[in-house]
């Protein structure tokens, strides 16, 4: 078995770029994906799920460089889970996805 995540969508928001030490990059954005399905009264349903995907090195470079709110994009890459305590003490936990390639499509 391996990790592996394949998707398609658009940006939700134009990418969070950091430099970290070292000149290396490291660039955040989330991409929405749409399912449509049919109830079985014949009512059509959309629904829409957002992924968080974390870039780092030269793809970082390329998703800076390229990529913007709305456009298409393909991913390709692995799940990563980690938790964090926020402010008020409380546990969180995210899901990213780590982008080892990037397509872009569209115009």
């Amino acid at each position: 078995m391996k990790n592996r995540v394949q998707l398609i969508g658009r940006v939700g928001q134009d990418p969070e770029v950091k430099n970290l030490e070292g000149g290396k990059k490291v660039t955040t954005i989330t991409i929405a994906t749409n399912d449509v399905y049919y109830k079985d009264n014949g009512d059509k349903v959309e629904q829409t799920e957002w992924h968080r995907v974390t870039a780092w090195g030269k793809t970082a470079e390329i998703i800076e460089k390229y990529v913007t709110k709305g456009k298409e994009i393909a991913i390709e890459g692995k799940l990563t889970h980690r938790s964090y305590d926020d402010k008020n003490g409380e546990k969180r936990y995210v899901t990213d996805i780590v982008v080892n390639e990037v397509l872009l499509l569209g115009k």
